[in-house]
């Protein structure tokens, strides 16, 4: 499937699969802000580059496992990338709670590799209201039902 990626800055890199194999083209940072708004301060990394989804499909930015090495977690999980947003990539991070530290946080650098972009088919849904649901074995239990 192609897709299509426009640059908006020169050092922008077209994302790629590292390895054969590999399921999320990797994004790299080409620049990084900390940004302390009081409420929840975050790291902001710029990629430089805007995607056309392809109709059917859905975008999402998830962490590489590299974000282990790192004080960092993805500050909204998963990034939702839907078929008309046309703006360009960014990922928000939040420092991992660290008390008692007095190292500095390891956080990525402006050329790492920061997220990867996976591309699923995703159907449109047609909500139906209905009174009733069909029976399954779980039912309604809810979370830890499958035991520990």
């Amino acid at each position: 499937m192609l897709v299509k990626f426009k640059r908006h800055h020169k050092d922008a890199v077209i994302p790629k699969y590292s390895k054969p194999g590999d399921n999320g083209l990797d994004l790299t940072s080409i620049s990084y802000n900390y940004v302390d708004d009081s409420i929840c301060p975050y790291h902001n990394y710029e990629f430089g580059l805007s995607v056309e989804i392809p109709i059917g499909y859905v975008g999402f930015l998830l962490p590489r496992s590299s974000n282990s090495k790192t004080d960092l977690i993805l500050a909204n999980s998963t990034g939702i990338i839907d078929t008309n947003y046309r703006g360009t990539l960014s990922a928000r991070f939040k420092e991992v709670f660290r008390p008692n530290s007095t190292t500095s946080p390891k956080i990525f650098n402006v050329g790492d590799r920061v997220v990867q972009l996976i591309i699923l088919p995703l159907p449109q849904i047609i909500p139906v209201e209905v009174t009733e649901l069909s029976d399954t074995v779980r039912g309604t239990q809810g979370w830890g039902s499958s035991g520990s």
